[in-house]
């Protein structure tokens, strides 16, 4: 069975974009959650990791580092990980390399956390133009092949990849038109969303970059973490 090494759950959108993927897909997996450690954790990560960094997949003698390489390795033997209809695959490829590669200011400007919600000191222009591009493309996705998810009608790799932005869109009351927010819940309501979350509310694990990373854009209007 495969192996999935993962940070926080509150914490790591990396780990949960191929977590997500198998979770929906019904791929089976061992999680092995690793908490981040106050001031790196490099050295314990790279125990399992050779670039002491999560999410990383072992697959008995293959270990797989990187959250797209997971994925393409997922590919192989679970094809419904990316869309059967060749354009959808190749559009919802681009797509996810897109997220993988980019988004370098939503990312520094709204680091994820789970548990709590954050109202932004302000929207600049150059956060406004990452939402600007993500909703171009999740409209564009969902209308040239039909919905209800980004490639079509079935849940794959583009729209795990995706799902920490989604979380991020929520957390910091962000907005986007209707119909980019009529997603961001559908992805909310998945099962395996919906246990992440919970799963993350009660992690006891507190790591000061993160939390600093928050106070420094806006302020915490509702924190829900139970631990």
């Amino acid at each position: 069975m495969y192996q999935l090494f993962i940070g926080n759950k509150n914490y790591s959108s990396w780990s949960l974009r191929p977590w997500l993927l198998a979770t929906e897909l019904d791929i089976p997996f061992e999680e092995q959650l690793v908490p981040f450690d106050e001031g790196g954790s490099w050295n314990k990560f790279r125990k399992f990791s050779p670039t002491g960094l999560v999410p990383c997949l072992v697959d008995g003698d293959t270990t797989v580092w990187d959250s797209l390489a997971i994925t393409e390795y997922l590919y192989e033997s679970h094809p419904t990980v990316w869309p059967e209809d060749r354009q959808a695959r190749a559009w919802a490829r681009c797509a996810a390399a897109e997220m993988h590669a980019g988004f370098f200011v939503l990312r520094n400007q709204c680091s994820m956390s789970c548990g709590v919600t954050v109202a932004l000191k302000e929207v600049d222009q150059a956060l406004q133009k990452d939402l600007d591009r993500i909703e171009e493309l999740w409209k564009q996705g969902l209308s040239r092949f039909g919905g209800p998810f980004l490639a079509g009608q079935g849940f794959t790799a583009v729209d795990a990849f995706f799902a920490p932005v989604v979380i991020r869109i929520t957390g910091y009351q962000l907005s986007l038109g209707r119909e980019a927010m009529d997603y961001c819940q559908r992805i909310l309501a998945l099962p395996g969303v919906q246990s992440w979350i919970e799963a993350a509310l009660d992690e006891p694990w507190r790591e000061t970059e993160h939390e600093e990373e928050l106070l420094a854009v806006g302020s915490v209007v509702e924190d829900r973490r139970r631990a």
